[in-house]
């Protein structure tokens, strides 16, 4: 028998090497053969080949037994599966390995020692010849190793790995995937163990695991192993970077959200143990990202060449699920494996499937919400599940819940109506699996778990965005599906009013021609939540709570100023990089003064008024002095946003602003703050709401780019009505003939002066009849609610043809 036949080096192995080596250890040997010349690191090691799993079951009666075992037990009964799977591991653990087969694993053990020096410490993995195929993973099904020592504990850890093949989860997801239990292998990948137990590891995809968006690299990370992240253990830090500006130079971090990580998963110190152990994270270090954004960086470049070059072996696009690892010794960044992502990236984007309550929930039913995975709503009793022990009683159509899940609860999870988790983020065993199955989870509610009650019947909602929601009771709810390839596409521009940039990625997929209006209010709202001011000028907020708030939120940053920019860039880099390089048109803020007065530390910048409808609210802010530092942020991070994300394609908007003079001092401020109209391709449009936009239409189209028409406040404006007062609400009617006769004037004052012309207010999206008005008058673009999308559209070519 040849040396090579039990052992192969990584350098001489690649992906046509599946059937010899597995999957997992064909792509680390393609991995360190090709990446690494490319400047990718890849630990070095050898493959015990699936040559070596045959010789062991060729030992005694093995493959017998094996089969016999098979025929006697029934795979689809939970108790007769549990007795089947530890028997089956028995029978090959008890197999023992041939004498020549530990000959070849001491040798090239000998020569690896000698590459990483006598304190190597191994990493054993398992590898299946039927793994990491385009429609199904295998990943988490078989048993690795860490922290491996010696000789003896390498020896120990393959025979252990060989029997995995059989355990329950393993034996579940070849009969649900349809492999015969008899015709796959397990190979074993043995290689230089990366000490992230001195530093941090995680998971990275290219593309959103959520929506399917292929133009990010999603990267999650905490400190210690991986395995925290993998089973939900911990809630980790999320990294997002846009990839075809990543292409082109621009070297930023598009988004990030500080994960608890709650503990660290490290080796023991002893090099003949191989136990590990979870310890408790300070809190000090909890408020530190895990993560610089030069490691980001790096670690993108690597998903991207990783991608590139298994998309280029398949011949088509190939998005990867990729374990990373960072050495606390040498402090370099590793790829511990790629694969192809077998979820996410198999739904098609070209059809919209929307579910939706059909009632509003009441008030108090709300008991809990953590990140959302997925799109769908699901109902269900509420059972706890605290151990796999427990996993018998569970009953289909149920909804799990749990501290985290692992891939032995796998058969009782694809019961799962949904699946709820107090820890976790976007990448956990818990969201991996709610993708594969369909189904919705709310993964990482932390301290609201305390509101739920086991037995319980709750509504899980993960249809209104990035936050899933968990409501008392049953909710009635529809599923509406639309082949976004059957949507005619009218001549008239028409675009989508977004908000949230956690609806950014599965809202590009809509037949839009961009975003018509990207509000800023939402993104300070939630993300930023202190007023821009007090951020600017924190020495001017008196209060003692709001000052101890603004000190918690910009811990992490060298500035409350640093701190806004950041946030607020990435809040609009997120949907101007969703729908890339369609415009997005992002409006300045237009917050009144009782609402910037909710902020933290707001009363100590904003007057009381009478109408704040009427008042300090628009462009009369801007260059003013008492918000004259608050606009400058909002520039700086536009700028960011801009030119170092290198997102082009952002149009800045300006809102209320009511004369011609007003408007030429905003556009001096912008100047000055390095926004200069024109300045690399920036383009300033301006809102038409105020009477005087209308009258004055030739002056003001002298000065932007293009105008587009906020009709809620023109309505307000043109027939004196408050539309925030309830007792008057019955005279606030777009479909005025006065409002119309002012739409109409708009456009075609911006037409006769060659400037584009939009609409991003309510009226088209509530009635259709302004809709058709609006494209009889030949307006350039309609921007609506996304909800309200599909239906204009069709409403839209209806009209365009028969004119």
């Amino acid at each position: 028998m040849p040396k090579d036949h039990f052992v192969r080096w990584f350098d001489a192995i690649g992906l046509e090497d599946i059937a010899d080596v597995g999957g997992k250890t064909a792509s680390l040997g393609e991995m360190y053969r090709t990446l690494t010349p490319q400047g990718i690191r890849v630990p070095n090691g050898f493959a015990i080949t699936a040559a070596a799993y045959q010789a062991v079951l060729d030992q005694g009666d093995a493959r017998a037994s094996l089969q016999k075992l098979f025929q006697q037990h029934a795979t689809d009964d939970t108790q007769q599966l549990a007795q089947l799977a530890a028997q089956a591991r028995g029978v090959v653990y008890e197999a023992g390995m041939p004498d020549d087969l530990v000959h070849d694993i001491t040798a090239a053990y000998v020569d690896l020692c000698e590459q990483y020096g006598p304190q190597l410490r191994l990493a054993v993995r398992s590898s299946a010849t039927a793994e990491d195929l385009p429609t199904a993973s295998f990943a988490g099904q078989h048993d690795s190793f860490l922290n491996i020592g010696d000789k003896d504990g390498l020896l120990e850890a393959c025979r252990r790995c060989f029997a995995s093949l059989f355990t329950e989860r393993a034996i579940s997801y070849r009969e649900r995937n349809g492999f015969d239990h008899f015709k796959v292998s397990l190979a074993i990948a043995v290689m230089k163990m990366v000490r992230a137990d001195l530093a941090s590891s995680g998971v990275m995809f290219t593309l959103d695991t959520d929506s399917g968006f292929r133009d990010v690299v999603f990267i999650n990370s905490a400190f210690g192993l991986g395995e925290n992240i993998v089973q939900g253990a911990v809630d980790p830090d999320e990294f997002y970077v846009h990839k075809p500006t990543f292409e082109r130079g621009c070297r930023c971090v598009l988004r990030r959200q500080l994960g608890a990580k709650q503990l660290t998963l490290v080796c023991d110190e002893d090099m003949n143990s191989q136990e590990l152990h979870n310890i408790e994270t300070p809190d000090a270090r909890r408020r530190h990202f895990s993560l610089s954004d030069e490691d980001v960086l790096t670690l993108t470049d690597y998903a991207i060449k990783t991608e590139k070059h298994y998309s280029e072996r398949r011949g088509e696009d190939c998005p990867m699920d990729i374990e990373w690892a960072k050495d606390g010794d040498d402090g370099q960044l590793y790829l511990l494996q790629a694969r192809p992502e077998t979820v996410a990236s198999q739904k098609p984007r070209n059809q919209l499937q929307r579910y939706r309550l059909q009632q509003k929930p009441e008030k108090n039913a709300l008991l809990a919400q953590g990140r959302a995975i997925g799109t769908a709503v699901a109902s269900g009793k509420l059972r706890r599940i605290a151990g796999v022990e427990q996993l018998g009683d569970f009953k289909d159509g149920e909804v799990l819940f749990a501290e985290s899940t692992s891939p032995d609860w796998g058969p009782a999870m694809r019961r799962a109506a949904g699946l709820v988790t107090e820890r976790g983020g976007r990448t956990c065993h818990a969201a991996i699996v709610a993708r594969e199955f369909g189904i919705p989870a709310v993964v990482g509610i932390g301290e609201e778990s305390g509101q739920l009650t086991a037995g319980d019947t709750v509504t899980l909602s993960c249809a209104e965005g990035d936050v899933g929601k968990i409501y008392r009771g049953e909710i009635p709810f529809k599923v509406e599906t639309t082949e976004l390839d059957d949507v005619p596409r009218p001549k008239t521009r028409m675009m989508i009013n977004l908000g949230s940039p956690e609806q950014a990625f599965r809202l590009s997929a809509l037949p839009c021609d961009g975003v018509g209006l990207a509000r800023m209010e939402f993104i300070v709202t939630e993300h930023i939540q202190a007023h821009p001011m007090a951020l600017a000028c924190p020495d001017r907020v008196e209060n003692e709570d709001d000052r101890k708030q603004l000190d918690e939120l910009t811990a992490n940053h060298v500035s409350g100023a640093d701190f806004f920019i950041e946030k607020l860039s990435e809040g609009i880099g997120t949907i101007a990089a969703a729908f890339y390089p369609r415009p997005v048109i992002v409006r300045t803020s237009d917050f009144k003064t009782n609402e910037y007065a909710r902020l933290i530390g707001g009363t100590a910048f904003e007057p009381r008024e009478e109408n704040p409808m009427l008042g300090f609210r628009g462009a009369a802010r801007y260059a003013h002095e008492a918000y004259a530092a608050g606009f400058a942020l909002e520039c700086a991070a536009l700028k960011r946003a801009r030119e170092d994300m290198g997102l082009d394609n952002i149009k800045v908007m300006i809102p209320f602003c009511r004369r011609i003079p007003e408007a030429e001092r905003v556009l001096q401020a912008m100047t000055e703050h390095g926004l200069a109209p024109g300045g690399n391709g920036l383009e300033v449009y301006v809102m038409c709401e105020i009477p005087n936009n209308v009258v004055q239409v030739d002056a003001f189209s002298q000065l932007f780019d293009g105008m587009s028409i906020g009709s809620n406040d023109l309505t307000q404006l043109v027939l004196g009505v408050d539309r925030d007062s309830d007792i008057v609400a019955f005279d606030f009617d777009e479909r005025d003939p006065g409002v119309l006769q002012m739409i109409r004037l708009a456009v075609e004052g911006a037409k006769r002066n060659k400037i584009p012309a939009g609409i991003c207010g309510e009226a088209p999206s509530n009635y259709p009849e302004i809709a058709q008005y609006l494209v009889e008058l030949g307006i350039d673009s309609i921007s609506l609610s996304p909800d309200a999308l599909l239906r204009t559209i069709e409403k839209v070519v209806e009209i365009e043809s028969r004119r």
